[in-house]
């Protein structure tokens, strides 16, 4: 039945490219009636990326909506037909959106550009592995290991994803390549700040481990000489297994740990179990996948959460002025 679902699903998206019209040219971007090129994006860093980078020239949409978790994105049928008249698609790549294999073979390169923000970085770095703890309560733990996508929370990292968008810009735009230039410009002078003030930071921290709920820190991690420490068992809204309880305790007294860093903002009860039973204060440490729609209302960005980040990562590593 799902075998089903699938060609008829498949064959819909065929049918809305077919009718999407004709092809643009690559060189010069077919722009919207308001002379502006249509970029979408993967994730929100490149979204706030491709903004600050296109400036008035570009009309930017983020794939993932204000609020939703973009590891359950699905692409609908709507989606695609949008992408099919867009000049630039852009995301993240090192397998984070399982789902731009299939775009990537139904879209047309004449019509839409399709940007892989990490290529360059896998090809110098590779992937950054992350790990994490698991309990079977049997008294044994294994270590869980994959790849860690998410290159945009190391600042450096993020100005590779930066030079990729920019290129592509101007490659679809070279009327507006000055302003592209000078724009990447002052986005990358501003990620070369951030990034001083990590390491900066860093630099006054009496530890180099800091605790998390979940793996998703090991770039930024790696960048400034740190090692993330990932708790199973650990989420924002439920309370810990007794089982699970007894294994952060033991995580905790080994590794002197009096924060514990949630990628979220925990509920009260969460927040009062790490308190009492922990003895360790809840903190949040975003991977910046997506902002809610409170926040972008707010004027938060890229920047702005990051340096919550940092002001947070401070704590965690013992600074006491950060």
């Amino acid at each position: 039945m799902k075998k089903w679902v699938k060609i008829a699903t498949t064959a819909m998206l065929l049918t809305l490219l077919l009718l999407s019209g004709c092809s643009g040219n690559p060189s010069t971007g077919s722009k919207n009636p308001e002379g502006k090129l249509q970029v979408y994006t993967s994730i929100y860093p490149l979204y706030d990326f491709a903004r600050k980078i296109g400036g008035p020239y570009v009309s930017v949409t983020n794939l993932i909506p204000p609020g939703a978790d973009p590891h359950h994105f699905e692409l609908l049928p709507r989606d695609m037909s949008k992408l099919s008249e867009a000049d630039l698609l852009v995301y993240n790549g090192g397998g984070f959106e399982p789902w731009v294999e299939r775009v990537n073979q139904m879209l047309d390169p004449d019509k839409t550009r399709i940007v892989n923000a990490t290529e360059s970085i896998m090809t110098d770095w590779g992937q950054v592995s992350r790990k994490a703890s698991h309990n079977h309560g049997h008294g044994e733990e294994h270590q869980a290991e994959g790849t860690d996508p998410h290159v945009w929370l190391d600042p450096q990292l993020a100005k590779k994803q930066a030079v990729a968008i920019r290129n592509a810009l101007v490659q679809l735009d070279a009327e507006h390549k000055d302003d592209y230039l000078k724009n990447y410009d002052q986005l990358a002078s501003e990620l070369d700040r951030l990034d001083q003030e990590f390491k900066q930071m860093v630099a006054n921290a009496p530890k180099k481990e800091f605790a998390v709920s979940h793996a998703s820190f090991a770039y930024l991690a790696k960048r400034y000489g740190l090692e993330q420490i990932a708790l199973s068992g650990l989420s924002p809204s439920d309370e810990p297994s007794p089982q699970e309880l007894e294994k952060i305790i033991e995580h905790v007294k080994k590794h002197d740990i009096d924060v514990i860093l949630f990628e979220t903002l925990v509920n009260n009860k969460m927040a009062k179990v790490v308190k009492k039973e922990v003895n360790a204060e809840a903190l949040v440490l975003n991977p910046l996948e997506g902002l809610t729609e409170q926040e972008m209302k707010q004027g938060e960005d890229y920047f702005s959460v990051m340096r919550k980040n940092k002001e947070n990562l401070a704590k965690a590593l013992g600074v006491t002025n950060p």
